[in-house]
């Protein structure tokens, strides 16, 4: 992976806070206090377990819903403070592409309308143009023009569909591509040509990633940076090489190790162990702290900020990992 270090923004998140009121009376924040960047024609994989907010993070980014405190920049403007007009003409730049490729296709309509529609819908393009560049966008994900055009989503596979989803996101030529768990719903061999198509796309179109995974085969293949989510929290973020090779914080480790190698004789301590807490009521101080070897009374009496450390990491631990 390219080194995107000292590039330009292209988003920043700054303190991004999602909190949603439950039935029942209760809050349930499911973002708390986030803040990251990331650099024009970077791949940044936001890695995580299941309910730990990397999904409602990536939906917030796109300002669906608006998150409720905090602010995202995608390119210099504050999407927060548009209006829905305004906001609307700002998604040009950036789409997204979901998890399930085939309930994200309209099953009424045909794949050549799906793909042509936002380009129907902006209204720039001259009609004589429109099929055109529909057929250039699904030749480049592989898909025969001619033979998909009049079909429809329940006819082709969840590879397929995806491919389809991708020329949607694309045919705006967009800077900026949200993938929320692009391949986790395909066979080994589909996600490996939906990868593939991927990194095309990226080199094609200058494209910038923020790449939604809890696969950290997936995500070591595809980013540049990991941002590592635990309980709604980023607890360390770094280049991928650095993630993998020496993380810092100990869930990183215990996910990587629990992850990549089972079975491997790992020490105890190195094993992710225990139920994730819950999100109405995260632990004090460290939100780790309950399934952590190493923590102490501070853990839980002080929250740790993240902090610059070795090799360019940025971590939230009071007791980071040494080499």
């Amino acid at each position: 992976m390219s080194n995107m270090m000292g590039g330009e923004k292209i988003l920043s998140v700054e303190n991004l806070v999602n909190v949603f009121e439950l039935p029942h009376g209760g809050k349930l924040q499911a973002v708390s206090d986030v803040s990251f960047d990331l650099l024009r024609g970077e791949t940044l994989a936001l890695v995580g377990e299941s309910g730990c907010g990397k999904s409602t993070l990536g939906r917030a980014v796109l300002q669906l819903p608006r998150p409720t405190t905090g602010r995202v920049l995608f390119e210099g403007v504050d999407l927060s403070r548009l209006t829905q007009e305004e906001l609307r003409a700002a998604r040009r730049g950036f789409q997204m592409v979901f998890q399930d490729p085939i309930s994200s296709l309209n099953p009424r309509r045909k794949v050549g309308d799906i793909v042509a529609e936002p380009l129907l819908i902006w209204g720039e393009t001259p009609l004589p143009q429109v099929r055109d560049r529909v057929e250039r966008m699904l030749d480049f994900v592989g898909l025969d023009a001619t033979d998909v055009w009049s079909r429809r989503p329940h006819e082709f596979s969840g590879g397929q569909c995806q491919r389809i989803s991708l020329a949607r996101a694309m045919i705006l030529e967009p800077r900026l591509l949200i993938c929320d768990e692009p391949v986790s719903a395909l066979d080994v061999s589909v996600q490996a040509q939906i990868l593939n198509l991927l990194h095309d796309m990226r080199a094609r179109y200058q494209l910038t990633m923020l790449f939604i995974s809890h696969d950290l085969a997936v995500v070591r293949n595809i980013a540049d940076r990991v941002a590592v989510m635990y309980l709604g929290k980023i607890v360390e973020i770094g280049s991928t090489e650095e993630i993998f090779a020496r993380p810092r914080h100990h869930y990183t480790r215990a996910l990587l190790a629990s992850v990549l190698v089972p079975g491997a004789g790992l020490p105890e301590e190195e094993m992710l162990s225990g139920e994730l807490p819950s999100a109405l009521d995260p632990p004090s101080g460290c939100r780790f702290r309950t399934r952590c070897q190493a923590a102490t009374s501070k853990c839980a009496e002080s929250e740790p900020q993240l902090e610059n450390v070795i090799g360019g990491t940025t971590v939230a631990c009071h007791f980071p990992l040494c080499d």
